[in-house]
């Protein structure tokens, strides 16, 4: 057996049986190639989702140890706690919302410096509704032999939160987190249905000022459960909580994050800021395990899937039936029971330069905390630029992605080496309006419903300078 073979295998029993970094440090780390790792235990947290997949993946295939890392990973109750827990360095990392290290380096909530240097998806959500919100629903909803029209609008939703609010009722619905992928995707799509969402102010952080539909958090396995209790009327959450709706026959998912946003980006690893100064090889390494197992995940158009599948219904990770996984992460997505339709980018772990950490990605993330008041006041465009610079690390990346290159593990071509952080402007969104990530101004004036410059919200009222 080969040298780096046994040393693997001698670490993780030694691991297993609880020895420490002391005696570990006398057996070599395996195909570390010349990354001489800092810190080579390691603790990761994610939430029970399957855009997890990248960190499970690149530990049961081994990638990680590949690096010289032997990492646990542990499922967090929230997203609350696994942000505390990466801050106050009882993680050493975790699968994020794309939106938890802007916010914390804003100080929108808790106030700390993070990184990322790794995109961990693209798309990947979807808005469902309850049975009886759906069945309202559909009366609005344009149809072709005999099954809906797709993608489906809000403007199909405001009737049925028109109705509500005219019987004095709430229309509650859930998202997982205030500064989630989720939270504005179902923003966005509300409003560009002329439902309006809600406002945040620095007295206020329910986000329900002026609101038509009420917008509160919920956790992620939670959903289901929470919707079939009647609390919440509908919710927008990633997989497999849509599908899940669907296999209890409890509620409809009505559209998916793709249609919202064609190719939006999804979660990110995280870090802090001064663990990867502390630690510089160690996060080139497990960048460069991430980077290839979200390639497993997609080459060979997916083939992979089904054993991903597999991995992400054990307990340890997602949890959840494997026909539930599989029925978005295959490349189908079901609406209506019996409604599968074709998604073949429903989950993208390495397309399209998936794994690359855009600074325009992480713009429009701030212009959405700015249209909802998360950011009270009006910001300069070079402010939005600057935060991005501050937390999305595509140095780190590219540089992991080069040592890959000459490794022979990965192509050149499969990364954007001269791109200058930013995303060609694009207007495949469900209401057809362009983002320019280099114009965040322009962006936050071109849209309907939210803050414009020199507006803040005060109150209950929505004020200008």
């Amino acid at each position: 057996m080969p040298m780096t073979a046994i040393s693997r295998l001698t670490r993780r029993t030694l691991l297993g049986l609880g020895v420490g970094a002391a005696l570990l440090a006398s057996v070599p780390a395996a195909g570390a190639g010349e990354l001489a790792v800092e810190k080579d235990e390691l603790k990761f947290g994610f939430i029970k989702l399957t855009d997890m997949a990248p960190l499970a993946v690149a530990k049961e295939l081994g990638f990680f140890e590949d690096e010289g890392l032997f990492v646990t990973l542990e499922p967090q109750a929230n997203w609350k706690v696994l942000l505390d827990r990466v801050i106050t360095g009882e993680l050493d990392g975790a699968h994020m919302l794309a939106g938890q290290p802007l916010a914390a380096t804003i100080g929108f909530g808790t106030k700390a410096a993070l990184v990322t240097p790794f995109s961990m998806d693209l798309n990947g959500n979807g808005i469902t509704v309850s049975n009886a919100v759906w069945e309202m629903m559909k009366k609005h909803v344009p149809m072709k032999d005999g099954k809906p029209v797709h993608p489906i609008k809000a403007d199909a939703l405001k009737p049925v939160v028109q109705k509500y609010k005219a019987e004095g009722k709430p229309f509650n619905m859930g998202m997982v987190f205030p500064v989630s992928t989720h939270n504005y995707e179902l923003r966005y799509w509300l409003a560009a249905g002329g439902i309006h969402p809600g406002f945040y102010s620095k007295t206020d952080v329910t986000g329900q000022i002026m609101a038509d539909a009420l917008l509160s958090v919920t956790p992620p396995p939670q959903m289901p459960a929470t919707l079939e209790a009647g609390t919440i009327l509908g919710y927008c959450v990633g997989e497999p909580w849509n599908q899940a709706a669907v296999f209890k026959r409890i509620g409809v998912p009505v559209i998916t994050d793709y249609e919202i946003w064609k190719n939006n980006p999804e979660k990110v690893f995280g870090l802090t800021k001064a663990f990867t100064e502390k630690y510089p090889n160690t996060t080139l390494a497990l960048t460069k395990a991430l980077i290839r197992a979200a390639r497993w995940l997609d080459e060979n158009d997916n083939a992979n899937r089904r054993k991903a599948v597999e991995i992400l219904a054990r307990s340890e990770y997602v949890g959840a039936d494997a026909k539930v996984i599989a029925a978005s992460m295959t490349g189908t997505f079901e609406y209506e029971r019996g409604d599968k339709r074709s998604v073949p980018d429903f989950n993208v772990f390495y397309r399209y330069f998936a794994t690359y950490p855009y600074y325009s990605d992480a713009v429009w993330y701030l212009t959405q905390m700015r249209r909802w008041g998360q950011v009270a006041d009006h910001k300069a465009d070079s402010w939005y630029h600057d935060v991005a610079k501050q937390v999305y690390r595509p140095d780190i990346y590219l540089k992991a992605a080069r040592m890959l290159v000459a490794e022979g593990k990965v192509a050149e071509a499969e990364f954007p080496w001269k791109t200058d952080g930013y995303r060609a402007p694009t207007a495949e969104f469900i209401d057809g309006v362009t983002y320019d990530g280099r114009k965040p101004n322009a962006y936050l004036a071109s849209l309907a419903i939210g803050l414009k410059q020199g507006q803040r919200v005060i109150g209950s009222n929505v004020v200008g300078d």
